[in-house]
């Protein structure tokens, strides 16, 4: 039987989540939450995921739905902007969708906030469903309702919340996943261990050697798990106004060395290298003990993730860190670890003790 997570939006059934091991409860599940069939629907994916799952998903749709219309984009984070948008914009147009329509969004996170972007804006806002296909999707950008691209250089800096009617997991698509993304997506569950449950972090330290030969079952429970962690700090606080913002603990540096990079390193890799920016920080606070802060970088690593990284400034990393979105006034909203399991938001950090918690990372190799 498929798991469930109920989501809620200012303390009303907003949406579901449901874990499954195949696409073929689909069609259950729309029944289930009461998503009309007399609609067209269109599959919104990009070129990766369209040859694994393009032609399954779109002959389980028509078992659904009256049109089933598909649009596929270069994969990517280089496709993820108003471009793109555009494009889909006249495909739905030329199409004749209308507000009582229908998107899924097929694939990992880009496809994901691009198409629900896209749902938030199109005629003023029509449904999706997430069917997020990659690790890092099924645990994080898929829930919660951010949608959103890139703009210019600038990661995620137009976009909306916008609730999905579904979220439908497939788990067995991640072993389709190259090792790279699979390691990616690990890196944001290391974080919700580490912000919001310590019993799930440990969790994840015990059963390290399952999780990497890719056990279903234990997959499974993992991002049930972290869904679960994700799901209750976006009901308590759905538009960023507090605790959400502990969900950004190693995002600050990670997106900053992520834009450097040209988009080259994985996110949830970017992620990990701002995480031990973020234990080190922590530590020299006092917050968390050394053997802590040691534990965790050894946990990164144990998941195959990078703690360091080469040619990169520091100063220029800071640079970079305050043109992020999260900044308030000249202010950079930092998050530190109070200890396992509890994240704090931190305004109080100067440059020089910011420039000493990026140089930890930086390595001559």
């Amino acid at each position: 039987m498929a798991r469930q997570v109920q989501v809620n939006y200012q303390e009303k059934p907003c949406y579901k989540i449901i874990l499954n091991h195949s696409f073929d409860g689909f069609l259950d599940a729309l029944e289930q939450e009461g998503i009309a069939r007399d609609r067209k629907i269109c599959i919104v994916t990009d070129t990766n995921v369209a040859k694994l799952y393009l032609n399954e998903v779109t002959e389980i749709c028509k078992n659904a739905f009256p049109v089933v219309e598909y649009f596929v984009f270069d994969a990517g984070e280089s496709s993820k902007n108003m471009a793109t948008v555009e494009k889909l914009y006249e495909y739905l147009i030329k199409r004749h969708f209308d507000r009582k329509d229908l998107l899924l969004a097929l694939g990992g996170g880009v496809v994901g906030d691009l198409t629900g972007f896209a749902a938030a804006t199109y005629l003023r806002g029509i449904d999706f469903i997430q069917m997020p296909t990659t690790l890092l999707s099924q645990v994080d950008s898929s829930i919660g309702g951010k949608t959103g691209v890139d703009f210019l250089q600038y990661k995620n800096m137009v976009g909306a919340f916008y609730m999905p009617r579904m979220v439908y997991i497939n788990i067995h698509s991640l072993l389709s996943l190259p090792n790279l993304q699979f390691a990616s997506g690990m890196g944001e569950i290391i974080k919700h261990g580490l912000i919001r449950d310590a019993s799930y972090y440990q969790w994840l330290k015990d059963h390290q050697a399952a999780i990497q030969a890719h056990d279903e079952d234990i997959l499974e429970e993992m991002v049930y798990g972290s869904c679960l962690i994700k799901k209750n700090v976006v009901e308590t606080d759905p538009k960023e106004q507090g605790i959400r913002a502990y969900l950004n603990f190693g995002h600050t540096i990670g997106h900053a060395i992520e834009k450097m990079s040209d988009f080259s390193l994985y996110h949830g890799q970017c992620v990990a290298i701002g995480m031990h920016s973020g234990a080190y920080l922590s530590f020299k606070r006092g917050h968390i003990t050394k053997d802590q802060y040691e534990d965790i970088l050894a946990m990164i690593q144990g998941f195959d993730l990078p703690v360091s990284v080469s040619d990169y400034d520091a100063g220029e990393i800071l640079a970079n860190t305050k043109s992020d979105k999260k900044m308030v006034g000249d202010k950079i909203k930092f998050i530190v670890l109070e200890k396992i399991g509890q994240a704090a938001i931190d305004m109080t950090f100067s440059d020089q003790e910011l420039l000493e918690g990026i140089q930890v990372l930086l390595t001559d190799e």
